[in-house]
């Protein structure tokens, strides 16, 4: 497989900050994300491969280790032990050689592990041509993790649901449990890249972007509105309809309410995340209405009041 710039799939230079490669990776994910192009083979594959460079980039030890080996990233350490014993074994041959007792060793440079053939050597110790260091084996990797984001409205948080995503040309159905939160992620094991030589898969992280909502503020599993009351409603007390998530519900205001008074409608918050029958609450802020272009009759009312 040829070696793939994860810099330039993102769009951004070496020198990019955490934040810029981001950046660029949300855009370039929501513009490939396979269900916006259910059909298109080349966005699902642009798209794996964002969320490979993002992986890798995002991640500070694995972007220093990327920068620093490059293709070799992944073993990038076993390479370096690779490197040192490749170089033991040369200066022992050559410790032979110039001793005079080359009894054993003189079918070693021929055998194709010469000065210059170093980077022939690395990639038999990784597999990559048929053998592993000191025997026929090859070497079992893990695959890679994938990284990827789901976009929900906060309806779609409060419900339990399922969801199917499509991960590198393959279709996963998931359950969303309700009160999963902006920015949380969860794993899916074994839905990553595939192992290499009978290696194990990589998991699935997919990390949860729950939209504001124009109508409630969330904090947890609470929803915080502020609501609209008429001043005679305030001062003389009644009943007024609230909107939640789950539809409309009759509220009783208590007379002489003042303005910013807050009522809480226990139960009506978000589920709980993974806490079965456990709801937060929704908290009620009254915004009271003055009255505006009055009649003579009622500013004489107000008049007569404010006298009294």
């Amino acid at each position: 497989m040829a070696f793939i710039d994860y810099y330039q799939t993102l769009g951004v230079a070496k020198t990019a900050s955490d934040k810029d490669i981001k950046n660029a990776y949300r855009k370039l994910a929501r513009k490939y994300h396979p269900d916006l192009n259910p059909n298109d083979a080349e966005a699902h594959k642009k798209f794996q491969q964002l969320n490979e460079a993002n992986e890798v980039l995002s991640d500070p030890e694995k972007r220093k280790k990327y920068d620093q080996y490059g293709e070799n990233w992944k073993h990038g350490e076993e390479y370096e032990r690779a490197q040192q014993q490749a170089r033991q074994q040369q200066g022992s041959r050559q410790q032979y050689n110039y001793g005079g007792q080359g009894s054993g060793f003189e079918g070693f440079e021929g055998a194709g592990f010469g000065g210059d053939d170093f980077s022939d050597f690395f990639q038999s110790m990784f597999g990559q041509r048929g053998g592993a260091a000191g025997g026929g084996r090859q070497a079992k990797y893990r695959g890679q993790d994938y990284n990827a984001e789901l976009q929900l409205n906060l309806k779609d948080a409060a419900e339990t649901h399922k969801q199917t995503l499509t991960v590198n040309g393959k279709n996963i159905r998931i359950t969303i449990p309700a009160g999963i939160e902006n920015g949380q992620t969860i794993k899916i094991t074994g839905h990553g890249g595939p192992g290499t030589n009978g290696g194990p898969a990589g998991d699935l992280y997919i990390k949860f972007a729950v939209a504001d909502d124009p109508r409630f503020k969330r904090k947890g599993s609470d929803l915080y509105n502020t609501i609209k009351l008429d001043l005679y409603t305030a001062v003389l007390g009644g009943e007024i309809t609230a909107e939640t998530l789950n539809g409309k519900v009759k509220v009783k205001v208590k007379p002489e309410t003042q303005n910013g008074s807050k009522v809480k409608l226990k139960g009506k918050g978000l589920p709980v995340y993974k806490k079965e029958n456990e709801s937060g609450d929704m908290y009620l802020t009254y915004d009271i209405q003055i009255p505006v272009n009055l009649t003579e009759q009622q500013r004489a009312l107000f008049e007569q009041l404010a006298k009294s």
